[in-house]
């Protein structure tokens, strides 16, 4: 037999051997005894449900710092808004960064490639979709 031959066969063998495992034996509850005439029933061992619903209070999810998908800004303290789908810069009001270009509003849109500018004005066309929506225009 060849090399790979062997290398195949050992490798389906393992994958096949994995689902093999099997759960381990559960203990079975002891009998519960007939009840006789004439004498009270033993209580219940099951436990009894709550008669009001109890629902754990969730905690806050924390806003993520970055994307799984965007690298954030160079040098800027910032952090990622979902809603937005972009870095929101925490220097600089209303200025945000994504795909090595910044966005800033002021009454209209303009973008860079520095947080100091030169800016470019653009219409909600030039900007991410998250952004055009919360600042409509």
């Amino acid at each position: 037999m060849t090399a790979i031959a062997r290398i195949t066969l050992l490798s389906v063998v393992l994958g096949l051997s994995a689902c093999a495992v099997q759960r381990p034996e559960q203990p079975t509850p002891p009998p519960i005894p007939p009840s006789q005439p004439g004498t009270k029933p033993a209580p219940s061992t099951v436990p009894s449900k709550p008669t009001t619903p109890t629902t754990p209070a969730k905690p806050a999810k924390p806003l993520p710092r970055t994307s799984a998908s965007f690298a954030p800004p160079p040098g800027g303290n910032s952090h990622w808004d979902p809603k937005l789908g972009v870095y929101v810069l925490e220097d600089q009001p209303n200025t945000f960064y994504r795909q090595r270009t910044y966005y800033r509003w002021n009454n209209g849109w303009s973008r860079s490639i520095s947080p100091k500018g030169p800016w470019e004005d653009t219409d909600i066309h030039g900007v991410p979709g998250g952004l055009g929506r919360q600042f409509g225009q």
